[in-house]
């Protein structure tokens, strides 16, 4: 008997295409590292073709680039979509590093894509192709959000860009730090710096 037919191959989307190769992207940097990763190689983790990768991106650095965008805003996103961005923002601010934390338990090979990426990618001249304006949603969401704290009275006032760099920053810090600590607790980290944050800037 002949084996039955599978249904016609579902055609992606540009958004999903674009998705994916991006995922291919991530997979091929864990794998292989940024100077090794090729086109090649980010179509055989995407199961695409070469050909089909550079339809969507013209080159490989401007899906290096790609890569890091849009990987920096699935994760702001995500993390979001886990806390109550409501709550008062001393509990915001808690929750939403303890989350970090356990994005890098399991985003891990995606915060190592962007920072291979920020730290590698270079225009002709030898200057960073990405800098701080990576961040300028993130710093913008972190803005309102203490904003809203000087508005209710819980937190005192300050420059808010000043501190949205700096929690930023810290955050980068202990992602970084916990990376190469293995032996640090992470969430006692978390709580640790927390309590450093919401006591600088709280009434």
């Amino acid at each position: 008997m002949a084996a039955a037919r599978s249904g016609p191959r579902q055609r992606l989307g540009e958004d999903e295409r674009r998705s994916q190769i991006i995922d291919g992207c991530v997979a091929a940097l864990a794998r292989h590292g940024y100077r090794h990763t090729s086109l090649a190689q980010v179509a055989l983790a995407a199961g695409v073709s070469k050909g089909l990768v550079s339809h969507y991106f013209s080159d490989r650095e401007a899906l290096m680039e790609q890569t890091a965008l849009a990987t920096v805003n699935a994760l702001r996103d995500d993390l979001a979509a886990r806390i109550d961005t409501t709550a008062p923002v001393a509990e915001v601010i808690r929750s939403a590093l303890h989350e970090v934390v356990a994005l890098g338990r399991t985003h891990g090979a995606h915060l190592r894509a962007v920072n291979a990426i920020v730290h590698n990618l270079r225009r002709a001249d030898g200057s960073p192709r990405l800098d701080l304006h990576l961040y300028e949603e993130t710093y913008r969401q972190q803005q309102e959000l203490f904003r809203r704290g000087q508005r209710s009275g819980e937190l005192r006032d300050f420059d808010t860009r000043v501190m949205a760099v700096t929690y930023q920053g810290a955050i980068d810090t202990m992602l970084a730090y916990l990376a190469s600590h293995s032996e640090q607790d992470a969430d006692e980290y978390a709580d640790a710096l927390a309590d450093l944050l919401i006591n600088a800037i709280s009434r």
